[in-house]
């Protein structure tokens, strides 16, 4: 008889790190440096929670079970946190734009 070759879902994938990687890379220095400066208003706001929840949600990518069956949640999950990291920096540069025009 003749196996098939293709992965099952159970098996160890052995690239599970690429793309908490390449999600991280970008997106782990960017929530610190707006955690430092959001941080300074003394309460906590929706920014801060914002932030709070992408580095939380970086943390559950990078400790996901290593297995074909969570790729796509383990993308899925580092797309949101980096979405995460970059929205108080594009809220904060449209405000700006916003008020430079007025």
């Amino acid at each position: 008889m003749i196996q098939d070759e293709a992965p099952q879902l159970h098996d160890p994938h052995e690239t599970w790190w690429k793309v908490p990687l390449a999600a991280s890379l970008p997106g782990l220095p960017l929530l610190a440096w707006e955690f430092s400066l959001f941080q300074a208003d003394g309460y906590t706001s929706g920014i801060n929670r914002l932030i709070l929840t992408g580095f939380c949600l970086f943390a559950i990518a990078w400790l996901l079970p290593h297995r074909q069956s969570q790729r796509t949640l383990r993308t899925a999950i580092s797309c949101t946190a980096l979405v995460f990291a970059v929205l108080p920096l594009a809220l904060a540069l449209l405000l700006t734009a916003a008020m430079a025009s007025s």
